[in-house]
Parts: C-alpha cells; sequence; structure tokens
C-alpha cells in the first residue's frame, strides 16, 4: 500500500489513542531488509506526533560486539539473523510491553554507527505510550523473535524497489567510512543474503509499506 507519511503518522497516533487510553504503552514494529529506510520512517513517525508521544528504540542495538563476532568466526557477517542476541531484545519488548506510566525508565542499548558497535542504555524508554521498534528480523520465525513480536500492537514491512534500496544502502556504507568498491561489495554480498531471508517474513506484516 503507497502512503505518504502523514497518513502513517495518522495510524501510528490510532495506536498512541489505545495505549495512553489503557495506560500503558502500545508498541510498534517496522521492519524491511538493509536500506529500506527503517529508522527513517521511524524517527519520522516519532517527530510527527505530539512531543512526549513517541520514543524509538532500534534492535539494531543489540547486535553482538565486533569482539565476540571475531570470537564466533562471523565478523564477516556482521547484520546476519545469529549476529543479534535475540533473547535479549525479546526481553526490553516483553519489559516494555508491561510499562505503566510513573514506573522507572526502561533503558534500551543503542547501535552507533560510527563506531559499528552497540552502546548500552543509549535511549531511555519513560511514559511515551507509542514505542516505536524498527529493526531487520521482527517477523523471523525461530529463535526469540517470536516472543518479541507476540508484545508489538503492529508490525509494518517497508518494501522498496531493489535498484533504490541498493543505492542507499551503498550511500550509507560510505557515509561510514567505506571505500566505493568496499561498500558495493558489502551491500551486494552480506547484505544482500539478509535482505533475501528478510523478504520471506513480508507476508507476516499487518502493513505492507509503499513508503511515498
Amino acid at each position: 500500500m503507497r502512503l505518504t507519511t502523514g497518513e502513517l503518522v495518522e495510524r501510528a497516533a490510532g495506536l498512541a489513542a489505545e495505549a495512553a487510553r489503557a495506560g500503558g504503552a502500545r508498541v510498534l514494529g517496522i521492519t524491511g531488509p538493509p536500506g529500506a529506510g527503517k529508522s527513517t520512517l521511524a524517527t519520522a513517525l516519532a517527530a510527527g506526533l505530539p512531543s512526549g508521544t513517541a520514543v524509538v528504540v532500534g534492535m539494531d542495538g543489540f547486535h553482538l560486539s565486533n569482539r565476540v563476532l571475531e570470537a564466533h568466526g562471523s565478523r564477516a557477517r556482521k547484520g546476519a539473523i545469529d549476529t543479534f542476541d535475540d533473547a535479549g531484545y525479546a526481553a526490553l519488548i516483553d519489559r516494555i510491553a508491561d510499562r505503566r506510566p510513573g514506573s522507572p525508565p526502561v533503558y534500551a542499548p543503542e547501535f552507533r554507527r560510527e563506531i559499528e558497535e552497540p552502546i548500552a542504555a543509549g535511549t531511555a524508554v519513560t511514559d511515551e505510550p507509542l514505542v516505536i521498534t524498527e529493526g531487520n528480523y521482527l517477523l523471523a520465525p525461530g529463535g526469540a523473535w517470536p516472543a518479541a513480536r507476540a508484545r508489538m500492537a503492529e508490525v509494518w514491512y517497508i518494501d522498496l524497489p531493489d535498484a533504490e534500496r541498493l543505492r542507499r544502502l551503498v550511500a550509507r556504507h560510505r557515509a561510514f567510512g567505506k571505500p566505493p568498491s568496499d561498500a558495493e561489495a558489502w551491500a551486494r554480498g552480506s547484505d544482500q543474503r539478509n535482505a533475501d531471508v528478510i523478504a520471506t517474513t513480508r507476508d507476516a506484516a499487518d502493513l505492507i509499506v509503499e513508503w511515498a
């Protein structure tokens, strides 16, 4: 479904209103392949809602550290589904979904692309009625991913033509320091293998978004 940012903000506002009436929080998931625009949409949704309504929590905060990946021999596959702490992510989403207004904040890790590492307690979830979480594997059927999905009110899948997605992905890799040839190789290699896995989860989404 081709939707504008305004239309998506309106749908997100409905989830926030439901949460406010119930006295808790709703979790909205945004998923799709690398380069589809997940973090951009999540940020746009939060910015389009009144202040204090929404906070963004990224799945990428649960990347395993480079040191752990090197110990596992999987550093060259960073971003693959087995290079994340899925159980940790599910536990966080559980805590967020159970949180009630006035209770202590829930702190979430975040991923810093400039250092290619996660950092602890980078985001505080307080009394926002809508928590937007974005990441590649929100609809994955194995591991602890389904436990996280079960606590989400909705999950939206961003569908973007591959040519544009790859262009954005290469540009992002270059912006964060990869030489042009390495950026292209990573986007068409490791990233594309992950994208193929993620595409198999598309039909499990509550909404397929062709973001206008």
